[in-house]
């Protein structure tokens, strides 16, 4: 199960582990790093989403009726050949597709513009594709809308915090020799 959490470094000894840092953690620094760290839960959110959908009767009925024929037919096939249909593989890999595309165009416009344009992007084409997923009324709805998803993960993914060790930090690692020169 994923999960997250907030660090916060407190002094102790004099050796520049956060002792000369003034900074507090507020609110709107919570905020921040929440709504940063929103790629990563709408990355899994997809995963756990796209993969129980698919193995589901009444959608397989609705959107690949041949899959679910198949599927009902031969009971004797494995778990993992009873979804050989490209257009379900289409469905299940357009959002990936796609989010890789648009962090291509997310690192430029993230560079130029900064990060809460891009943040608006991401959010603003998640929330359009999942309304056309959610309304999809056929197959073509379905992959528009998880083409949408995927540029609204991809530049959530590219825009998403980062943790870098400050430098004070590096000196840590010498500790145990792991991270040293």
């Amino acid at each position: 199960m994923a999960g997250g959490g907030v660090g916060v470094i407190s002094g102790g000894g004099g050796g520049g582990g956060g002792d000369n840092y003034n900074g507090k953690v507020t609110w709107f620094v919570i905020l921040s790093c929440m709504m940063a760290s929103m790629g990563g839960v709408l990355f899994g959110y997809d995963i756990g989403i796209s993969g129980g959908v698919t193995s589901m009767e009444p959608f397989l009925q609705k959107f690949f009726p041949k899959v679910y024929v198949k599927m009902k037919e031969d009971t004797k096939i494995s778990n993992y050949c009873k979804f050989d249909s490209e257009l379900l593989t289409s469905f299940t890999s357009s959002l990936y597709i796609a989010g890789l595309i648009a962090s291509f165009f997310a690192s430029p416009i993230t560079k130029s513009y900064g990060r809460k344009p891009s943040i608006v992007v991401a959010g603003l084409s998640f929330l359009a594709g999942s309304v056309i997923g959610g309304a999809a009324i056929n197959i073509y709805m379905l992959i528009l809308g998880r083409l949408l998803l995927g540029v609204g993960v991809g530049f959530a993914n590219q825009v998403e915090f980062r943790w870098r060790p400050a430098p004070h930090l590096a000196q840590v690692g010498r500790v145990g020799g792991r991270f040293g020169r």
